[in-house]
C-alpha cells in the first residue's frame, strides 16, 4: 500500500526469462482479474523487477505478458482517463496521456517485440511503465490536484 517505498522505487531489468518469471506473471494476471483490474506492475505487488500485464479487452483472457518495456514513440493526441490503483484504493483520478504509444518489450516467449497500443489499452501501458519507474498515476497531476487526492486518500483509510 502506498506510501509503501517500493512503490516509488525503479525497478530492475529483467534478465532471461524463467519459470519463476513466468510464474509472477500469472500471479499478476491472477491478481489483475481478482481486483478487478486493466493492467498491474510487479512493484505494486512487491516484486522489484520491470514485469508488467495488461488486459484492457472488453471480454478478459487477452493478457499481454511484458519484460522491460519502454515507450518508444507517443502520438500527440492525448486521451483523458479516470486512473487509480488498488495501492491507495478510494481515489481517481483524470490523468491525460498520449491516446497512442508504440512499445518494446518483451513478451512471454523471450521475443521483443514491439506493438501499437491505443485507448485504454494505451493507458493502462503507460501506466504500468510509470509503475516500473517508480512513479504513481499521481505524480502525473499538478501539486494542488496531487495533495487533493492524498489528502481525500488518507481521509479515507481512516
Amino acid at each position: 500500500m502506498w506510501p509503501d517505498k517500493r512503490l516509488a522505487t525503479p525497478a530492475a531489468d529483467v534478465g532471461a526469462l524463467t519459470d519463476d518469471i513466468r510464474a509472477t506473471w500469472d500471479d499478476m494476471i491472477e491478481t489483475m482479474e481478482a481486483m478487478p483490474g486493466v493492467g498491474l506492475a510487479a512493484p505494486q505487488i512487491g516484486v522489484m523487477l520491470r514485469l508488467a500485464v495488461v488486459d484492457a479487452s472488453e471480454e478478459r483472457g487477452r493478457a499481454i505478458r511484458m519484460a522491460n518495456p519502454e515507450v518508444i514513440t507517443a502520438s500527440e493526441a492525448m486521451n483523458d482517463h479516470e486512473e487509480a490503483s488498488p495501492n491507495l484504493p478510494g481515489v481517481w483520478a483524470r490523468v491525460t496521456r498520449p491516446a497512442t504509444v508504440s512499445v518494446a518489450f518483451t513478451d512471454h516467449h523471450g521475443i521483443r517485440v514491439r506493438q501499437d497500443f491505443t485507448g485504454l489499452w494505451a493507458t493502462s501501458v503507460q501506466h504500468q511503465i510509470d509503475h516500473l519507474a517508480g512513479r504513481m498515476y499521481f505524480d502525473r497531476l499538478s501539486k494542488m490536484k496531487r495533495d487533493m487526492l492524498l489528502k481525500r486518500a488518507r481521509k479515507g483509510a481512516r
